[in-house]
């Protein structure tokens, strides 16, 4: 985890040339050069995991916890319940009550992994969820009190709501999205009220909730000078134009249970040359001279993928730890590298066949392993590796075949004793050439 700063240098200025940094209010970077200020972003509760599409604002906090300031993370256990309609062409299936509280406390386990919500520094870092004070929040009152001081014609300007009125996307919206904004104002009302917070962020496709909840901020401190500040950064995308945190299996998530640490690693590890130059200033905390350091390094010799490693590297630290990413650093040599029978044997079961993913498989009965079977048949009838015992035998003797990582003569014999995990046998012909026995 980085190491952070009491100071009050510029926050704006280095989110702006970390890359993230879209736009704000007038008076935001005067607001956060005056003082500690305290600012909140929400997160909510779709899932019981975050992915890595929240990186961005789960960064932004601890930037502006290295920045002095005191951040909030709001879980949206209230706004969870309806949806946000920013940015989506559809109206969201609505979450029962279980499946919400699992989500809530999924993403507080999540946050807690980046944020010390147990600390006792003076800006530690606070955690709050919104059902909190939703919850005996009347509709009555919400009216009165919240919905009387928007108007309709200020929420429909909105563009999160008029492409969804004017059918651009979508069949329209239901009142239950529309009144999102408001309650997302309440909450920055009332965070502002009860934890003096002035500034709200979030991605640029938040700005007109953000903006709303600026607005209530003043409109119900008519009597004072309320103040309420506003900064976006922008969505994050792919040199080729695609969708950012997504891998070819769907999400990439910050827990290793939804997407193991090898395949994270593996995500960022195989980034193309122009998002590892953008990725590694928005998502690791190097830096201006390391990162120019290893952009001029990279470019000398891009075939070696210096960006790409360190890249893997302070993401996968940041999020598993260092145990974890030499874990997931020991996997990949497993392809790769020059490992062993042994190294193969200290992978667990879900990241062998992570590393393998793709790889041709074919079952092999136990019964066959308790007494030993030709190698030949295991190449050839029991798997199909080889199309005819021929081949296998000319493949055995030019010494290409291997049975996890070491290679084998057509004396041997494959055994139990041969199993990784008392359940696998990696067959390889060559360098490249894979094949996996499962045992049934």
């Amino acid at each position: 985890m980085c190491k952070f700063r009491n100071t009050m240098k510029n926050l704006v200025e280095e989110l702006k040339w970390r890359g993230l940094y879209h736009d704000s209010m007038p008076g935001t970077e005067e607001q956060l050069l005056k003082e500690a200020t305290t600012a909140y972003i929400g997160f909510d509760p779709t899932a019981d995991s975050l992915h890595i599409g929240s990186m961005v604002q789960i960064i932004l906090l601890l930037h502006l916890k290295n920045f002095g300031h005191q951040p909030i993370a709001l879980v949206g256990g209230a706004t969870g319940m309806i949806g946000d309609p920013s940015g989506k062409s559809d109206e969201r299936n609505l979450l029962n009550e279980e499946q919400l509280a699992k989500n809530v406390a999924g993403i507080k386990s999540v946050l807690s992994v980046f944020l010390d919500f147990t600390s006792d520094a003076k800006n530690a870092p606070i955690l709050v969820n919104n059902y909190d004070w939703m919850k005996t929040f009347s509709f009555i009152d919400f009216a009165r009190e919240v919905g009387k001081r928007i108007t309709v014609n200020y929420m429909m300007a909105k563009d999160s709501v008029k492409k969804r009125l004017s059918g651009e996307a979508g069949d329209g919206m239901s009142f239950t999205e529309f009144t999102y904004q408001l309650i997302q104002g309440y909450d920055f009302y009332h965070l502002h009220k009860y934890y003096n917070c002035v500034l709200q962020m979030g991605g640029s496709d938040q700005w007109g909730n953000i903006t709303t909840g600026t607005e209530l901020v003043r409109r119900m401190n008519p009597n004072t000078e309320a103040k309420a500040f506003a900064l976006t950064t922008p969505l994050i995308t792919k040199a080729d134009g695609s969708k950012f945190g997504k891998s070819e299996g769907g999400n990439v998530w910050l827990t290793a249970d939804k997407t193991s640490v090898y395949k994270f690693y593996q995500f960022w590890l195989n980034t193309t040359d122009v998002d590892a130059v953008k990725y590694i200033k928005i998502f690791t905390f190097l830096d201006k001279n390391t990162i120019d350091a290893l952009i001029a390094e990279h470019q000398e010799a891009p075939h070696l993928r210096v960006l790409q490693k360190r890249l893997a590297e302070e993401v996968t630290t940041l999020v598993h730890g260092k145990e974890e990413l030499q874990k997931a650093i020991e996997a990949s040599g497993i392809l790769f590298g020059n490992s062993t029978s042994d190294d193969l044997k200290q992978l667990d079961e879900a990241t062998f066949l992570d590393v393998f993913d793709g790889v041709p498989q074919a079952e092999i009965s136990r019964n066959d392993l308790e007494n030993g079977i030709d190698i030949v048949a295991v190449l050839n009838e029991k798997s199909g590796f080889f199309k005819s015992n021929g081949e296998a035998r000319r493949a055995l003797s030019a010494n290409s075949i291997s049975v996890n990582k070491t290679k084998v003569i057509e004396e041997f014999q494959l055994t139990t004793n041969d199993l990784i995990n008392n359940q696998f046998v990696l067959l390889q012909s060559g360098k490249k050439n894979y094949f996996v026995l499962r045992v049934v």
